[in-house]
């Protein structure tokens, strides 16, 4: 008798700065490498705002409020598609997107005020120091971590080429 059980995805760790324009041009490669992989790569959004971007911390509790109502990768993407209006407008343009989205905008006024996911961001910018993440975009696949901060060149054909390396020794 075959096992049938599906195996588990490989996960793609992305760290990202909601602010940062690099973030922004990224996300060419994220759609090729979920249209290439499907579900045999699980993308994730790590959170690690730069000093630098005075509302990027915002932005990432924010995100987190978007995945409790169900909607963070549309969150995330149409924020990154106006990182320079973010750098202006600051938590109005955070609000905006949640009522573009037709998520509950009071909601995310509420969570940026409270705070109630500050300590997943914080874990997340945390996890990232600790392996080394010193800008954004960072990847981490299997057991590599790949800067795309200096430069997007190449970069994804070296993430397919792990990913494929990872999904050939699980048979």
């Amino acid at each position: 008798m075959s096992d049938s059980t599906p195996a588990a995805p490989v996960v793609l760790d992305i760290w990202c700065d909601l602010e940062c324009p690099d973030c922004h041009l990224a996300l060419s490669d994220v759609h090729a490498l979920r249209a290439r992989y499907d579900d045999r790569v699980e993308v994730r959004l790590r959170h690690f705002p730069l000093d630098k971007h005075k509302h990027a911390y915002a932005a990432a509790q924010a995100a987190e409020e978007a995945a409790a109502q169900g909607k963070d990768w549309p969150y995330i993407e149409a924020v990154l598609a106006r990182t320079d209006e973010l750098a202006r407008t600051g938590e109005p343009l955070l609000l905006d997107v949640a009522r573009e989205l037709g998520l509950d905008a009071e909601e995310f006024d509420t969570a940026l005020i409270d705070g109630r996911h500050l300590l997943i961001v914080d874990a997340d910018q945390a996890e990232g120091r600790a392996i080394g993440v010193t800008g954004t975009p960072t990847y981490v696949v299997g057991d590599e971590r790949l800067d795309g901060g200096k430069s997007q060149d190449g970069l994804r054909e070296r993430i397919e080429e792990i990913i494929d390396r990872l999904l050939a020794e699980r048979g």
